[in-house]
């Protein structure tokens, strides 16, 4: 086979001088490195001295120098490379073993630096720089130590203060950075734990604890879908990450959990939604706002089941939790009214309307107040033993009952105390009969107004007596309303005296006034 002749083109420039030459350039290099670094033009220091070490890399104090500048341009990573690349090309390189130990602190690496240092004070004993690192060093394993301790005791708060200690001197460790954001998190600081995540997610956007915590944060604000997205890219970053895996599959059940509770209660099983809602609360109890409002679901699930005392307690748990839930506040303050409970109500209506005045929470609070004066009065249709939607029949019929009942006549033979009882308790028949009789005065009644404002008489008050045929008196009414009301047993058609089983003629009626004077009123 014939041979092929190759035109090769022949490099015709002169190489670059030789080794003494290309020191003299590397020199010249690192003193114009060192110019820019002391004028604090870190970034051009940082070139010349890339040029240095391109000319002569076998030089040690190049890399040392491109190491500081590094450190002054916060890339610690890259300043710990050549720190240690410093020191492999000259082991008793005393700067090179500080810088690297520096740039191990300031990324976390509070035990390797610590060698570092030490290895500085093998050489050098007395280097005070070294000394004072080292215990720096020490200060920083230690609050390791006790962050350590707080998360494994839940004192979150105790954690971001060790953190914030430690960040101080390793300014740049991501994993002091997620501690803290997650405790943050942990702690219902959401803005602050996703800020230090966001800034984490700048810098390296593949850091799956950094996109761990940004997912919690979400999945704590009850933003359930989009926390998912987060834990599963987290996974995809890092498939060993049991804290995201966790997280992710609490956040889906749930939100399982807690859309079937919703469909059982839209479909009107409470039963079912209130169970469900029990099993959703024992998910995640760290879950606060999500928590909230399953408590505040299962409070109007045991409103319709009749369990107002439980739902009482739900609402007061979401509270708890969340104390800007005006919901829970809202359906707190009606079991209150449902209840009779009206000062507790009307507490919690000004709280909402304090929050949003809106003119429906101004009614509601009106509404209550209203209800909490009616309460401090008697309640005539608890006298009468009625509901307050009784009729008038109904009225009628509980007013002569309890008339009979508490009929001085019928307790003649008791002791003083118990007639003087019975007697104040057939005064307030009375004064509830004549109240509930009275269109006009039931319907003030009922909407809390003061009766006395039109009753048209004396403001001292009347004692209204009856006297019957035989001259028997039968305490009627009213000290306080001053509307003529008949003795039950005494009607004014036929009188017939119960207790006497005697048929006589009313005779006359008897109107006393405090001042003595005497009226008379004849049938």
């Amino acid at each position: 086979m014939a041979a092929v002749d190759i035109d090769v083109p022949v490099d015709t420039e002169p190489k670059i001088g030789n080794a003494e030459e290309m020191e003299r350039q590397a020199d010249a290099f690192k003193e114009q490195g060192n110019l820019f670094y002391s004028q604090k033009a870190y970034s051009e220091a940082f070139n010349c001295y890339t040029k240095a070490i391109d000319a002569c890399p076998k030089n040690a104090s190049y890399y040392g120098n491109r190491a500081a500048t590094l450190m002054m341009l916060c890339r610690f990573r890259e300043a710990l490379e050549d720190s240690q690349q410093a020191v492999r090309l000259d082991d008793c390189f005393m700067k090179g073993h500080l810088r690297e130990g520096k740039c191990h602190l300031s990324l976390g690496n509070a035990m390797a630096a610590s060698r570092c240092f030490q290895k500085v004070l093998e050489m050098e004993p007395s280097n005070r720089e070294a000394q004072q690192e080292n215990k720096t060093a020490e200060t920083l394993l230690e609050f390791e130590r006790m962050a350590d301790f707080g998360f494994e005791k839940r004192d979150f708060r105790k954690v971001v203060f060790c953190m914030d200690r430690a960040l101080s001197v390793a300014s740049a460790c991501h994993r002091f950075k997620i501690l803290k954001a997650e405790c943050l998190a942990l702690m219902g600081r959401y803005p602050e734990a996703q800020s230090v995540a966001s800034d984490i997610l700048r810098m390296d956007s593949t850091n799956a604890d950094a996109l761990y915590v940004r997912g919690l944060c979400l999945y704590y604000e009850d933003c359930i879908d989009k926390a998912v997205q987060f834990f599963v890219q987290a996974l995809r970053m890092a498939p060993d990450h049991e804290k995201a895996r966790l997280a992710c599959r609490n956040a889906k059940a749930l939100k399982a959990k807690k859309e079937e509770g919703n469909q059982a209660f839209k479909s009107s099983n409470y039963e079912a939604a209130y169970q469900l809602y029990t099993d959703a609360l024992t998910v995640d109890p760290n879950n606060i706002k999500t928590n909230a409002k399953l408590y505040c679901n299962r409070a109007t699930a045991g409103v319709k089941l009749n369990k107002r005392n439980q739902a009482i307690d739900d609402c007061t748990s979401a509270i708890k939790l969340d104390e800007s839930y005006i919901k829970a506040y809202l359906r707190r303050a009606q079991c209150y009214m449902d209840t009779e409970q009206y000062e507790e109500a009307v507490r919690d209506y000004e709280k909402v309307y304090q929050t949003e005045k809106t003119s429906d929470h101004k009614q509601l609070l009106k509404a209550a107040q209203v209800e909490l004066k009616k309460s401090k009065r008697k309640d005539y249709y608890k006298v009468l033993g009625v509901g307050k939607n009784a009729t008038e029949d109904e009225i009628k019929k509980a007013y002569r009952k309890r008339a009979l009942m508490h009929h001085p006549d019928r307790h003649s033979a008791a002791t003083p105390e118990v007639q003087k009882e019975e007697e104040k308790k057939f005064k307030e028949v009375g004064e509830a009969f004549t109240v509930l009789s009275d269109p006009k005065k039931k319907v003030r009644y009922d909407n809390g107004h003061d009766l006395d404002d039109d009753s048209g008489f004396d403001a001292r008050g009347e004692l209204l007596l009856l006297v019957c045929g035989r001259g028997r008196r039968s305490y009627s009414v009213l000290q306080m309303i001053g509307i003529i009301s008949v003795c039950p047993l005494c009607n004014p058609f036929n009188c017939v005296c119960i207790v006497d089983k005697l048929r006589v003629p009313p005779r006359r009626m008897e109107t006393f006034i405090p001042s003595g004077k005497i009226s008379r009123r004849f049938w």
